[in-house]
């Protein structure tokens, strides 16, 4: 008899173990279904002297690269990401473009294994900026260089003589001609005048 009554003991101590065991694992299994974050670099809510060239989430499930979609910006709300997301399991890894000093926001949103996307974000300040871009040399317009080449005229140059001044030059020189000719002819004929008379004289 007491045999059957230690088997009953055992017999019930076992159900009432199921029956705790229960209601804590069934809570479990939806929660598990529900993807979230477990850690990033930087961590939220730092404060950073030197800007970290990339950012990295760290999630509990393998996020997909579909359903994954990574943001982040700047104080100026200003987009900061350097480029597309990577993924390597459960990490994934955004290139980050700093700017000026201030507080920059990640946002992130992923999807779980029942559908239900997951949104959050994480914060940290920078408290150095990156510098202003120096203008590029050719910014500056420069004025155009001169050369003088030589044998090429110049302003200053004296300019050729015209061809009407030319033709003048000849028109002188002609008329000079013709005076010449009108005197040698009216010495011609006063010449011959006077022998006219000496000849009518001794007549």
């Amino acid at each position: 008899m007491g045999g059957t009554v230690a088997r009953r003991v055992r017999t019930w101590l076992v159900v009432l173990g199921v029956a705790l065991a229960v209601p804590v694992l069934l809570p479990a299994t939806p929660a598990g279904a529900h993807n979230s974050l477990t850690g990033s670099d930087p961590r939220d809510g730092a404060v950073l002297a030197a800007a970290p060239k990339r950012i990295e989430l760290r999630f509990l499930a393998t996020p997909a690269p579909g359903t994954t979609k990574i943001t982040v910006t700047g104080p100026d709300n200003s987009p900061a990401a350097g480029g597309s997301p990577t993924f390597s399991g459960n990490r994934v890894s955004v290139p980050f473009r700093p700017g000026p000093a201030g507080r920059y926001v990640v946002g992130y949103r992923v999807a779980s294994s029942d559908g239900h996307p997951v949104t959050g974000e994480i914060r940290f300040t920078l408290t150095t900026g990156a510098p202003a871009p120096s203008p590029s040399p050719s910014a500056t317009p420069t004025a155009p260089a001169t050369t003088a080449v030589a044998g090429a005229p110049t302003a200053s140059a004296t300019p050729p003589a015209s061809p009407a001044a030319g033709r003048r030059s000849d028109g002188d020189a002609g008329s000079g001609w013709l005076w010449a000719l009108a005197a040698v002819a009216a010495l011609a004929l006063l010449a011959g005048g006077l022998l006219l008379r000496r000849r009518g004289t001794q007549r």
